[in-house]
């Protein structure tokens, strides 16, 4: 494992020397890893990522900017959560449930955000979010009881949908060749929010001092959001000036195919609402019992109703397939689509389950501090800001099913180390071994929108708002399993899912060629995918 961590490490440096160096190669080599690969448009000689005179550059750092306020303010209550628990007297079962109602809602916004924005653009939508969920923050600041605060944390997961505003943004602004590593930094650099989060709210709390200091530190994160959401509609644009923005003939699902990606389509989306029930079964009498067995069965019945009406939305948008009609755009696979979907489930769902099992993990195991447990968590999660862009960056220059595959691969085998851990381990080799398997998870991601964006322009959204819900669903499942089971079950849980991840990734097809796309005056368009 080690070993494995080395030779990549080594990779990236080899890769960001010659990049720097050759610029532009044709020309086939062998790399570190041992394959043979034709050296195809080097993505980081092409992006100066400081040159801010760079039209593309500017909407790259404005678009990552507004993705870290997101998650600053979706995570800014998590470690202020003892301060909230004394302030309002909260029991842990309510505790557990503002932590859960943070997430729950994010599963359908995703889904939702992924429409609107390919229906009215990245600007308007990034902009409306960031004031909607900052508004909701000062209202989050204002609470006097706990129905309060559940109700605004619940509110408050539509802001962890922004990711998939960017993902459509940045495809818009980057050739096939670059969008990779672009869609890294803005994923990597991005997620670091949440990180930021749990390292200065306490700091911000305390500077502001009194009982009511907690209040200002999350009003102030909202206040940040509304005042740079006015800033990025000020400053960013859908679309390169002269370019097309290409939206969906019709509204509310994916268009596919054929009728097996029909069927296929539907089933992907009964896991998105099992996981909605999971939720509500861990709040019901049954489970932390916050609910009230009428409330349970009225959440029961609301989440069936948005499944049957997603259904209703997919048939609107495909009945041509069974009806005779001529299908409204050239054609793409959803097989495709739902590789990407458990992949995603894979890596960025067991990113979050094992975040916030880390700590008091390594509490139990090797009796360390909370703050150095935070701290060995944290790294995880840090692991984004260069893992993620290098699973990115490969991708472009390498391949991006090869790329997908070798992350798995890795995180495969990180999870079944991870599954030995135990007291017996010296803490370094335990802090050695998360450290490696977070590299290859964040790898994963990033390998995973290397893709997204090439599949099908119009509906860019709508691919990453499904694949980013199935990250979130494999956050709620895993995090449920581990509350059944050890956490060394817990890891070959993970490693298993990741080697079904790994198995579907073998049947990727490589973006080849150009994407077809129609205008709104049917003028048909070309857009390179390599």
């Amino acid at each position: 494992m080690i070993n494995a961590t080395a030779r990549l490490v080594l990779l990236i440096y080899f890769e960001f020397n010659q990049l720097n160096k050759s610029g532009l190669h044709a020309k086939p080599h062998h790399d570190l890893l041992g394959f043979t690969v034709a050296r195809q448009h080097m993505a980081l000689k092409t992006i100066p990522l400081f040159t801010w005179s760079e039209p593309r550059i500017r909407t790259l750092h404005f678009t990552w900017l507004a993705f870290f306020i997101t998650f600053l303010i979706w995570f800014a209550h998590a470690p202020l959560m003892p301060v909230l628990k004394q302030y309002f007297g909260l029991t842990p079962e309510q505790v557990k449930a503002i932590l859960m109602l943070n997430v729950a809602i994010t599963i359908p916004a995703r889904i939702l955000i992924g429409v609107l924005v390919d229906k009215f653009g990245p600007r308007k939508s990034y902009s409306f979010l960031l004031a909607f969920c900052g508004a909701l923050c000062l209202l989050f600041a204002a609470a006097q009881s706990f129905e309060w605060l559940a109700v605004m944390r619940f509110l408050l997961g539509f802001v962890g949908a922004g990711f998939v505003i960017g993902i459509r943004l940045v495809s818009e602004w980057f050739p096939a060749r670059e969008v990779g590593i672009a869609e890294g930094i803005y994923g990597g650099w991005g997620n670091f929010g949440a990180a930021v989060a749990s390292m200065t709210m306490p700091l911000l709390a305390l500077a502001f001092g009194g009982d009511d200091g907690w209040r200002y530190a999350i009003a102030s994160t909202g206040v940040i959001a509304i005042i740079y959401s006015v800033i990025f509609y000020r400053n960013v644009s859908d679309t390169p000036k002269g370019s097309t923005y290409f939206k969906p003939q019709k509204m509310g699902g994916l268009e596919v195919t054929s009728k097996g990606d029909f069927i296929f389509y539907a089933l992907m989306n009964v896991p998105l609402y099992l996981a909605l029930a999971l939720l509500t079964w861990r709040l019901s009498p049954e489970g932390l019992k916050l609910l009230s067995a009428d409330g349970a069965l009225i959440a029961y019945v609301v989440i069936a109703a948005l499944a049957i009406y997603q259904w209703t939305k997919i048939w609107h948008v495909n009945k041509h397939l069974f009806t005779g009609e001529h299908p409204a755009a050239p054609s793409y696979k959803f097989k495709q689509v739902a590789i990407l979907n458990l992949a995603y489930m894979a890596c960025f769902g067991s990113e979050l389950a094992v975040v916030s099992m880390l700590p008091l993990f390594f509490i139990d195991t090797f009796h360390v501090s909370p703050v150095y447990a935070g701290m060995t968590a944290g790294c995880f999660a840090v692991m984004n800001l260069f893992a993620r862009p290098s699973g990115g960056l490969f991708s472009d220059a390498y391949g991006r099913r090869k790329m997908l595959v070798i992350c798995l691969l890795g995180q495969t085998i990180g999870y079944a180390a991870m599954s030995q851990m135990g007291s017996e381990w010296s803490i370094v080799m335990a802090i050695a071994t998360v450290l490696a398997t977070s590299i290859f998870v964040q790898g994963a991601c990033g390998a995973v929108y290397s893709v997204v964006p090439l599949i099908q322009r119009r509906m860019t959204g709508q691919i990453a708002g499904m694949a980013g819900a199935y990250g979130n669903v494999g956050g709620v499942t895993f995090l449920t399993v581990l509350s059944m089971v050890s956490p060394s079950t817990f890891f070959w849980v993970l490693a298993g899912i990741s080697a079904l991840a790994l198995a579907s990734a073998f049947f990727l097809d490589e973006p080849k060629g150009h994407m077809v796309e129609k205008d709104e005056h049917g003028n048909v368009h070309l857009i390179a995918v390599e």
